[in-house]
């Protein structure tokens, strides 16, 4: 089941997805981001070490890496 979460100010439901871009010289790196639709490239939780929060002003899902 895809990873999600409900935002609190618009109340949307946002998927979180990955993938894999290449940079310049040819390095590859991959990227969280949160869709409103389901896809190909859904994940079903939240990579290790990372936690969800919460934009306080546009109110759209971020991930970030735990504060120690």
């Amino acid at each position: 089941m895809a990873f999600s979460t409900k935002s609190k100010k618009s109340g949307k439901t946002y998927y979180l997805h990955t993938k894999e871009v290449k940079l310049a010289g040819d390095r590859k790196q991959r990227i969280y981001y949160f869709a409103g639709t389901k896809g190909k490239e859904t994940l079903d939780a939240v990579p290790t070490g990372y936690e969800v929060f919460e934009n306080k002003r546009t109110g759209l899902p971020m991930l970030r890496k735990k504060k120690k």
